[in-house]
């Protein structure tokens, strides 16, 4: 057979092979056109498609990590644990037709009809208290909300009706229930769509909360937070949603999951520990990369979980470092930059500090409207870096 007959039968072998397989969940009909028209021309070229292939061979061996946006991570997780578990289910505005008002939940309506994705009334009030309420007839819901400001409306329902029932019940009564959906500031929705609820639900015991950054956090810990047999506040971040991240080869497998109290070191160093949760991971690190080259190394803790929180690995981190800094969006009074700084005064890492702990925290005001005021009001990776030299008095 001749090198130009064969050459359909490589391009074919090649289109099967397992990496060019890892797309995100539900590709566009367009992506498939552009392929096989990429194809078609390809063939086309005739002596000079041969003549490449002769001296480049394509690269076999399946590849250790994968590219995926958050959204498409939690979508993953939501899929294989609707298709794991019968009971789990997810209800609130525009998840079902519409795809969700960020597309996390696009294509699980088609798959698996009206009574596993639910869409609800305008009434958070309403339709978290059908949740909380499912739960505790032995479902397991998801529960979305457009915004955890909205959340406010049903605040009742998750702290009074979730948070407590176990507890109040003696431990018979148990609520398996996720409270999931967008958290802390966007991009120029104002004060009342702005706020980040980490500190305000962490002080609630019996809600476990969970603030992931990565799409390999998106899907391992919102996968545990669906097994988990208590009520479970899943923030998440608007901005976030579009980011690609790298997914390990474990990470791809429907076995994967996250423990829910334990957080990641993302970065070792040795003269600062960070601390920090959700989009400010990456400005901690951007900012880290930037002292790395004046030769000051920063150790970024990812907290993943804010309660529980993982004490240990902080307090770890600080006496390897003997320097603190926190970062995170919300507002200072009571944050939960402002808890860890007690805890580790309060436990045995305090005798360690060089210098006093410092905290960047999001300004002390209402959200303004104002693009310039708004990225003001926010921590930026010139205050976490200003912030870093004051602690480390350079």
């Amino acid at each position: 057979m001749t090198a130009s007959a064969s050459l359909p039968n490589c391009i074919s072998d090649w289109l099967k092979r397992p990496d060019l397989r890892i797309v995100p969940a539900f590709s566009l009909p367009e992506d498939r056109l552009n392929m096989a028209a990429s194809v078609r021309c390809f063939l086309r070229s005739g002596k000079n498609a041969v003549s490449t292939l002769g001296q480049r061979g394509f690269h076999k061996s399946a590849p250790a990590s994968a590219q995926m946006m958050v959204r498409d991570a939690l979508n993953q997780a939501m899929d294989e644990e609707l298709e794991r578990d019968e009971r789990v289910f997810l209800l609130g505005e525009e998840v079902a037709q519409y795809d969700g008002a960020y597309k996390v939940s696009r294509g699980l309506w088609k798959k698996y009809g009206d009574k596993r994705i639910i869409d609800t009334p305008i009434t958070e009030m309403g339709f978290t208290g059908i949740a909380v309420g499912a739960a505790m007839a032995g479902l397991r819901p998801i529960c979305e909300f457009m915004t955890f400001n909205f959340s406010m409306q049903a605040i009742d329902q998750v702290i009074n009706s979730a948070a407590k029932t176990c507890y109040m019940s003696a431990g018979r009564q148990s609520v398996p229930i996720v409270f999931r959906g967008p958290n802390g500031a966007s991009a120029g929705v104002a004060a009342q769509h702005s706020q980040c609820f980490a500190a305000w639900y962490a002080h609630c015991p019996g809600l476990k909360v969970v603030s992931p950054w990565s799409a390999e956090d998106a899907k391992g810990l919102l996968k545990s937070a669906i097994r988990d047999d208590n009520p479970v506040v899943f923030l998440e971040n608007e901005l976030m949603y579009g980011v690609p991240f790298e997914m390990s080869e474990e990470s791809q497998s429907k076995d994967f999951t996250i423990p829910i109290g334990k957080a990641k070191v993302e970065r070792q160093g040795t003269h600062v520990t960070v601390v920090t949760h959700s989009r400010y991971v990456s400005h901690c690190l951007d900012a880290a990369a930037v002292l790395a080259k004046e030769g000051i190394e920063c150790e970024v803790i990812n907290l993943r979980t804010i309660r529980p929180l993982d004490v240990e690995t902080i307090e770890a981190s600080v006496m390897k470092t003997s320097h603190l800094v926190t970062v995170e969006g919300g507002w200072p009074q009571f944050g939960v930059g402002a808890e860890i700084c007690a805890m580790v005064m309060e436990g045995p890492a305090f005798n360690f500090l060089d210098a006093p702990a410092t905290r960047v925290t999001g300004v002390d005001i209402p959200m303004p409207y104002a693009k310039i005021l708004e990225d003001n009001s926010l921590p930026q990776i010139k205050d976490i870096i200003a912030s870093i030299k004051k602690t480390l008095n350079v």
